[in-house]
């Protein structure tokens, strides 16, 4: 059976982050955090609640020697925090991103083979990186469409492609099926794949438009819990969703969804 986890970025907004956690610990969820770097570390530690992932770096990026330098730096500074939540996945996207969502190094059009082999270097050090410290890096896929223009590697194929090539267990990947939704659909078949390869580090879940709890779009999320069921996955599925009014109410409304 899968885990369920709620991004506290996205819910209970008027609270603290502790407040946010220890509210989404109550309700019977994991709990995750996007930059570690904004919040009290101490103050998350001190709250109940398990934490299932965080950004797995401060700066940086997969595709040129100084970005990727400053991404396997920051990743170091990131695997002590997680150590100090107990917290075992680090996400990492295709570049760095800043505080709208916008790529610090945006590309245009698709990644050159530089890029690709610069990216598979860097991704098989940050997975040696995660083995040693006995966490898992998550490559995460994005949309360029809606959320986040000008990120390479953004679809889920280029994170498939590229956790694949690295073929390691400290790197696998962060499924994001709200934006799988956007950049590609045919998210039963994708989550298949990657489960039968062995690629999923975690699932992330949001609905389209709108990136809201499910129940609110136009994905279709029980069927996706029954091809998880199915598929035998007992892994973590994560809500990282805006909730569309009441937070406990979207909590509600993703359990349900993912409770067969």
């Amino acid at each position: 059976m899968h885990t369920l986890a709620v991004c506290a970025e996205m819910v209970f907004r008027d609270l603290p982050i502790e407040e946010r956690a220890r509210r989404i610990h109550e309700a019977g969820f994991q709990v995750e955090i996007w930059d570690w770097t904004r919040h009290d570390l101490d103050a998350l530690a001190r709250t109940p609640a398990t934490f299932s992932s965080m950004t797995g770096y401060i700066r940086g990026s997969l595709i040129d020697p100084d970005g990727a330098a400053e991404l396997l730096r920051t990743a170091e500074e990131s695997v002590k925090a997680a150590e100090h939540l107990g917290c075992p996945r680090l996400n990492v996207h295709g570049t760095g991103l800043d505080g709208e969502g916008l790529p610090v190094v945006p590309t245009s059009g698709e990644p050159t083979g530089e890029m690709w082999i610069a990216a598979h270097r860097t991704l098989t050090r940050l997975a040696e990186l995660g083995e040693s410290a006995g966490v898992t890096f998550t490559l995460e896929n994005l949309n360029t469409a809606v959320d986040h223009p000008g990120v390479p590697f953004a679809t889920a194929a280029d994170t498939f492609a590229l956790v694949a090539a690295v073929n390691r267990p400290g790197l696998k990947m962060n499924l994001d099926l709200y934006h799988a939704q956007i950049g590609e659909g045919n998210l039963i078949e994708l989550v298949r794949r990657a489960h039968r390869a062995g690629l999923i580090g975690e699932i992330q879940v949001a609905d389209v438009p709108g990136r809201c709890e499910p129940g609110t779009g136009e994905i279709n999320y029980p069927a996706v819990a029954r091809a998880l069921t199915d598929l035998g996955y007992d892994g973590t599925v994560a809500m990282e969703a805006w909730a569309s009014g009441d937070s406990e109410a979207a909590l509600e409304r993703f359990r349900a969804a993912f409770t067969l």
